[in-house]
Formats: C-alpha cells, structure tokens, sequence
C-alpha cells in the first residue's frame, strides 16, 4: 500500500508491504509516485534492488567479513575486486561470462591459487546478495569455470634455513623477547613445533595456556571448531620468555608479523617461504611421533585423507617398525 502526502514544497511516499514500511521526500508529485511504485514491486518480491556489484562488496565487507577471522585479507580482496569495471555493473545483469572475464584479467597478473581464493570470496558475496540481502535470485558464478589448482606446496624447511633466520630475528645464541622482531621469530618458531597457524598464535591469550599442563586452548579456529594443542618442552621454553599479562601472548597483528617475517626472511635469503611453512613442516615432523588421528585432533584436520601425504614411508621403513 502506498500514500504519497505533501510537505511543504515537497512530496513524501510511503510505502508498507508484508510489514516493511519505507518512505522517501522527493521534490515533485511524479517522482514520488514513481518512487512508491518501484518500492512496492522490490519490497513484494517482484522486482529486485537496483544494486551494483560494488555496493554488494561494501554490503559484505561492512556486514559479513567482520563475523570471520579472516577479516582484515577479506577486506583487502574485497577492496580490490572494487577497482575492477565489473563493480560498477548492475547485479541483476552479471553473467558468467562477465565474470570469466574478470577471472582471466586476474590471471594475467596473479596466480591461479590466488585467483582461486578470490573467486571462492566472489562466490561468497553473491550468494549473500542472493540468501541474506535480498539482491539476487540466482548466483551468476554457478556455471564459470575455475582456474586449475596449483600442485600442493610441499617446501620442507632444514636446520640450517632455522639457524639462519634465528639469526635474523635475533635469536641466535640466546631466545629473547624483547622486541617485535623477536616475538615474529619467536612465534613461526613456535610454529614449528607445534604446527599452529599464524593466526592461532597471534590470537592466543594468557587465559588460554596452561604451561604446567603443557598446552594451549583454541577456542576459535579456521574450521570452527575449539581444539587444545599439545605443548613440546621447546614450545613451552618459547611461551616462558613472554611477559604474561591480559591480551594477547605474542602482541602482534597480522600486518606487523606478515611485514616484519618478510622483511627478515628476505635478510635470510629465504625469499621462497613463507610463514606458514612452519604449519607444515610442523606436521611433516609430528608425523613421526603421532598417530593419523593423534595427529588429525593436535592441528585440527577433519579428513584425513589429506593427512596421508606426511605418512610416506616406504615398505622397507614399515617393516622395521614391525620387527
């Protein structure tokens, strides 16, 4: 139902549909009645918003990418998706082809792993326009197809590329913390040992170590699921030279570490890894101690399928284990 009233020199509408009222001022009788007509039709169901893709991005940043731990990489693809000519287009009239289109421009200046992670973010923002916002009735991504996934990265890390970055950080004769520096090194250090991802670490407060007990809670991680991790006397040795206080363990955020890791990896002549290598090599070395599922409970892995790649060895080694 619709009312249009004067103000003035001016004209308000009123709309109320299926108990959602909207109302707008507008300058002449025409507009306003033009205005009621097309708010009836959205708010019934009939015609969607008048949205662009690059409102949709600022909608999804603002709304959804809060809610995840991963805010602060969302935001920063989200931001750069909105430099692209597809965000000014209307998404009511995006195809897959558009969108095929913006994929191939992104290759030719990005790898597919990345271009994959973007479109996975894509996907996520339509589909929220689509279930959440009330500003698509199909995903226009349902039909394009996706870069090939690169060849799992499988960079082992040796103990003359650990000496040399602790020698880096400023860790070499002697652990320290006393610097920002020191606590970056201290941490993918860390990494190591107990195969904690960068954001687990950075997001570790006081409340949650049990130094005695020997391990930590984390009781928010990339899959959802609250798990404890298991503590080695050298992880613990690492926690002790951190002053203990309310926030954080390690008082880093994620720009500082990701800026300070390079800028010491590439003093290293370690331009090839990357922080989160420790995760994995992490894993490669408690495959050795552990069980799949010990394993699969101490990083948090669901399938354990993907966890099969670390126990590779040969007969001759599984023969002497059954000696």
């Amino acid at each position: 139902m619709a009312s249009i009233s004067r103000i003035g020199k001016r004209w308000r509408a009123q709309v109320f549909v299926r108990g959602v009222r909207a109302s707008k001022i507008h300058d002449t009788k025409a507009q306003a009645s033009a205005w009621a007509l097309e708010q009836q039709a959205e708010l019934a169901g009939d015609r969607l918003p008048d949205k662009t893709f690059g409102q949709a991005l600022e909608r999804y940043a603002d709304e959804v990418a809060p809610l995840h731990k991963g805010e602060t990489w969302e935001v920063r693809r989200l931001t750069a998706m909105g430099r692209h000519k597809l965000a000014d287009k209307r998404l009511a009239l995006i195809l897959g082809a558009d969108i095929a289109s913006w994929r191939d421009d992104r290759l030719k200046s990005v790898s597919p792993a990345s271009v994959l992670r973007e479109m996975k973010l894509m996907r996520s923002v339509f589909e929220s326009c689509r279930r959440d916002f009330g500003w698509l009735r199909d995903n226009p991504m349902k039909d394009v197809t996706r870069p090939t996934a690169p060849a799992s990265r499988k960079r082992r890390i040796t103990a003359n590329e650990v000496e040399r970055l602790r020698l880096a950080f400023g860790l070499g004769d002697q652990l320290a913390a006393e610097t920002a520096t020191q606590r970056v090194g201290l941490a993918f250090l860390l990494g190591l040992e107990t195969a904690m991802r960068a954001g687990e670490m950075l997001g570790l407060h006081w409340r949650d170590v049990e130094l005695e007990a020997r391990y930590v809670r984390l009781p928010r991680t990339k899959n959802g699921d609250a798990r404890e991790v298991a503590l080695s006397p050298m992880a613990v040795e690492i926690l002790r030279l951190l002053p203990v206080g309310d926030g954080p363990v390690f008082d880093l955020d994620e720009q500082s570490r990701d800026a300070l890791f390079r800028k010491i990896r590439d003093r290293a002549a370690l331009a090839d890894l990357h922080f989160h290598d420790s995760r994995a090599e992490a894993i490669w070395r408690l495959s050795k101690k552990l069980d799949v599922l010990q394993l699969a409970r101490m990083i948090g892995h669901r399938d354990l399928k993907s966890l099969m790649i670390y126990y590779d060895e040969s007969a001759s080694e599984l023969a002497k284990r059954l000696a």
